[in-house]
């Protein structure tokens, strides 16, 4: 059984849960279950750049949403926030996890916790107003096959931010502005890494785009852990 966890239903993860559920439910022949995971709530201001059908907690109205749709599909919703404590309860060996979050302090979390895993496929994608990146982070039988989020980023490794749940509501409330196409650019990426992987290509471990120079670049690095 294929297990896919999608962290983080905003702007990004939105619109690629369902993309994937879309490949999964129609191309995938192996039984698959896919837990989505966010503490936040989806409000009326978010409709510019955020695909929900129906306001409340992200994580149970877009399982609701995504089980009347892809009925090959089991979905679970987990409706608060990854930390130290809950985050073993809902990644485990052999996952696949899209890591759609707008912290890096949640990156770091998620990607220590997978060098503790023998095998584990980690996607992340983040971006600013008009560009992004995407991170691939692929772990088997407990050695490094791509470098994990914190390997060439010291921002992650090191990071100045706060997890959701120790933020305030007016620091929540206080996001930077984003923009809904370079949301789905980055989900988009996302789901061309979630292919090739499938298909055992490893050839890129990260890459760049930039909706105002209309290009994207791949790069590939050794994981730190080889050197």
């Amino acid at each position: 059984m294929e297990r896919v966890v999608i962290i983080g239903l905003g702007g990004i993860g939105s619109i690629l849960c369902d993309k994937v559920s879309r490949f999964i439910n129609f191309k995938n022949d192996q039984e698959t279950s896919i837990t989505l995971v966010d503490g936040d709530y989806f409000e009326e201001k978010n409709f510019e750049r955020q695909e929900f059908f129906s306001l409340g907690n992200k994580a149970s109205v877009k399982a609701a949403e995504l089980r009347s749709r892809y009925e090959k599909i089991g979905y679970n919703d987990v409706p608060y926030f990854v930390d130290e404590t809950t985050l073993p309860k809902i990644v485990e060996e052999g996952d696949t996890v899209f890591l759609a979050v707008d912290n890096h302090k949640t990156r770091k979390l998620v990607s220590d916790y997978a060098r503790n895993l023998k095998d584990i496929t980690i996607i992340s994608g983040g971006n600013d107003l008009i560009d992004g990146n995407v991170q691939i982070y692929v772990r088997k039988g407990g050695e490094d096959l791509t470098p994990s989020l914190t390997d060439y980023h010291p921002e992650i490794e090191n990071p100045e931010d706060k997890l959701p749940n120790e933020m305030s509501c007016e620091e929540l409330q206080n996001s930077e502005p984003q923009l809904f196409f370079t949301n789905l650019g980055v989900a988009t990426i996302m789901c061309w890494s979630y292919y090739n992987i499938k298909n055992n290509d490893l050839t890129n471990s990260e890459i760049y785009f930039d909706i105002n120079k209309m290009r994207a670049h791949s790069t590939f690095r050794e994981p730190k852990t080889k050197k």
